[in-house]
């Protein structure tokens, strides 16, 4: 049987991934915040001697565009580190001297990309990260590619776009649109306050993104794939379709606030042709028919 190792389990992706996992047929063991401390090498070492056939390192300290700045950034800043830079290279390390078998698959991001010239971004994009998210997750890709090159180990990196599914925390864009336009339709609430309804957003289904994860780590050999649709909308484009699918108009209820907003990202979108000649991968779920599954699982649960 399958093993695999989950970093970052309860998240959404993780979530995602054991149950795909697990569908599967894979025995699946999840690690999750609280349970180890990522920098524990001894520890993480212990951990493999299970000798998973694949690693999958999830794990993220996530903050979104509304998140408080300044006084905080020394934190924020030290958070990422521990996670996406020192907890990926210890599981590295533990592969390289106690389970040099294992395949090994960093979740990075599109912010790697900060503000690209580039109308499309892929795997030849240069890194030019502008937030503290994107610094140190470009960091963690680098990590991999050191490893691959110099120790063998099978270090596969995934450049993720934004994927979105009905696991996915409230605080960020999607779901408070549509968790906000459920509650106007019941008469609770009467107002939505956005940053910036023309920012434009390269938007996927995340179980699709969870799928090239797995055809990723799966491959002959490793290397680092964009994973993203390749197409953007609007903030505003996703007001407007959840609203008219419950009948309201938008227009009564949404004010943009730019004020609210802490920093404010560049327009990415993401070629994936590598990983679709590579592995076959496509998105399935396009834009609309993605907003129209977030609504009903958001209304029905």
């Amino acid at each position: 049987m399958r093993r695999a190792l989950i970093v970052g389990a309860h998240g959404q992706d993780g979530r995602l991934l054991h149950e795909r996992l697990a569908g599967e047929g894979t025995d699946v063991l999840p690690v999750v915040r609280g349970d180890m401390d990522l920098r524990d090498a001894r520890a993480i070492g212990a951990l493999l001697e299970c000798r998973p056939e694949e690693i999958y390192y999830l794990a993220a300290h996530h903050h979104s565009s509304q998140d408080v700045s300044g006084s905080g950034e020394l934190e924020l800043y030290r958070k990422s580190v521990e996670v996406h830079m020192d907890g990926a290279m210890c599981f590295l390390d533990a592969i390289r001297f106690h389970s040099p078998a294992t395949r090994f698959f960093y979740a990075g991001s599109s912010l790697v990309f900060g503000n690209p010239s580039a109308e499309m971004q892929n795997e030849e994009t240069a890194f030019d990260p502008r937030c503290l998210y994107g610094i140190t997750k470009a960091s963690g890709l680098r990590l991999c590619r050191h490893y691959r090159e110099k120790h063998g180990v099978f270090a596969a990196g995934g450049i993720l776009f934004n994927h979105e599914s009905p696991l996915r925390h409230q605080k960020f864009v999607i779901p408070k649109i549509i968790d906000a336009a459920l509650a106007i339709a019941r008469g609770s609430t009467k107002k939505l306050q956005l940053g910036d309804l023309s920012a434009r957003v390269d938007w996927g289904y995340a179980p699709d993104y969870v799928d090239a994860m797995i055809r990723i780590i799966r491959l002959a050999a490793p290397g680092e794939f964009v994973v993203a649709t390749g197409e953007t909308h609007t903030v505003q484009e996703v007001v407007e379709t959840v609203f008219a699918g419950l009948k309201l108009d938008w227009r009564l209820h949404v004010e943009e606030s730019p004020g609210i907003l802490t920093r404010r990202r560049s327009t990415l979108c993401g070629d994936s042709s590598k990983l679709l000649s590579a592995a076959g991968w496509q998105p399935s779920v396009g834009f609309h028919e993605m907003l129209s599954i977030l609504v009903e699982a958001r209304r029905n649960g």
